[in-house]
Order: structure tokens, then sequence, then C-alpha cells
């Protein structure tokens, strides 16, 4: 990954999303997120706005495979053991994430503004870890014949609402004729984003295990995200079947 520009932190978490993030990559996508905190300012970053918009802007730029791609790229896998692959490689990657992070958490040049309270690595390890997890619950959407339509914003609305609920994407954002932008309403945007920006908070804090000394915040931060990629997972399989039985 090259040095990506500070005005496109959303197109580099995307990518992160699509393959395997180096420790090389992070000091310059870490210094991409201090730039984006800082425009931000204390109240949205403190408050969670931040991180809740910027994951909504990772969204678009998120390479989900469709149906055919992901039985190639699994030697023809379909129905429960495809999904089954696609939950072990995302809680592989998540943890891949974590262990990187917790390694570097505690490097002193790249903090954020001292009002974030935070290492910059944990911010970009919750929005990398988040971007794993939302390519994992569409790519499981096509798996199960349910691939999310739309574009852009509407579409990164309601996939982040299916994460943040942990569960598939509604059935009336599904339906042939229904827009997502109709189905999306100004009051419906706005309860996504409090879930979003709940559920990231919530991430943020809890891999604050990955503060502890070296070896210890890698592996700590490795369990932690594999375990809550691969709980994720299951519980939108479970959505995506339960609804598949009942059709």
């Amino acid at each position: 990954m090259t040095d990506p520009d500070d005005r496109h932190l959303p197109e580099a978490i995307g990518r992160v999303a699509g393959g395997e993030l180096r420790r090389s990559d992070v000091r310059p996508l870490a210094r991409t997120a201090v730039s984006s905190l800082r425009r931000a300012g204390r109240s949205a970053v403190v408050g969670g706005q931040w991180l809740a918009e910027t994951m909504v802007e990772v969204v678009p730029h998120i390479p989900v495979r469709d149906l055919e791609t992901l039985q190639v790229h699994h030697n023809g896998a379909t129905g429960g053991v495809l999904a089954g692959e696609l939950i072990r490689n995302a809680a592989r990657a998540s943890a891949a994430v974590g262990a990187t992070m917790g390694a570097l958490a505690a490097g002193e040049d790249l903090t954020p503004p001292a009002w974030v309270m935070l290492p910059i690595e944990l911010v970009v390890e919750t929005l990398a870890v988040a971007a794993i997890e939302m390519k994992l619950v569409a790519e499981l959407h096509e798996v199960y014949g349910r691939p999310v339509p739309g574009q852009g914003t509407d579409r990164a609305l309601a996939l982040a609402r299916a994460w943040g609920e942990r569960r598939g994407v509604r059935p009336e954002m599904l339906l042939t004729g229904v827009g997502l932008g109709e189905a999306l309403g100004r009051g419906t945007r706005n309860e996504i984003m409090r879930l979003v920006r709940r559920r990231l908070m919530r991430r943020t804090l809890r891999n604050t295990t990955s503060l502890v000394p070296f070896l210890i915040g890698a592996v700590a931060g490795a369990e932690v995200n594999r375990r809550a990629t691969a709980s994720l997972g299951d519980a939108v399989v479970r959505d995506l079947a339960d609804a598949r039985r009942w059709r």
C-alpha cells in the first residue's frame, strides 16, 4: 500500500479489508488517521461521530466479491460450507490486524491529539476490523442469495445497520423495486448512525487489551478480534439461513 493522502482514509481502510495489513502499512495509515482526527475536531472524535461517519464512508470502498467469484476462490464450495470458510478467513484477518496493532500500540510518535486519549493504532484497528466484518456481512448475503442492492451511502448504511444489529439486511431493503434511498429516511439514517457509533465505541474500548505490553497485547488483540468476528459471522448466517427457510 502506498502512502495514502490524508483525504483518502476511507479508501485506505477499504483496501485493508480486501487484503493483508502489513506492519509497513500501519505508519502511513495512522498518520492519515491523525490528520483526519485533527480536522474533525474534539467533539466529533470524543463522541464517536468521527468514527461512525468515517466507517460509513469506508464501506463503498470495500471490495465485495459476488457468489461466482467466491466459489472460484473457494474450490466451488456453496451454502453453509462456503459461509464457514468466509467466517474463518475473516476471523483470521481480524486476528492478524489485532496482533499487528497490539504489537505497535506503544509507539509514541503517532499518538493522536491529547483529547483522544487512545493510541492512534487502536483507532485504526477499530476501523480496519469493522471493515473486514462488513465485507464478511456483504459476502454472506451473496452466499445466501440475498445480495445487497444499491450503491454509495445508501448501500453503506444498509450494510452498517446489518453489522450493528448482527443480522442480515432487513428484507424490506431487498425487495425488487424498493430503492434503498426510499427505505432509509432521515430518521432511520440517524438511528443507523447512532447504532454504528455505539458499536464502534464499544469495540474500541474492548480492544484496549491491545494496550498491555508487547506480546501480551498482540496475543490479546488477536484473540479478541478473532472471537468477535467469528461470533458476528455466525449470527448473520443464522439470520440469513432462517430467512431462506421461511421464504
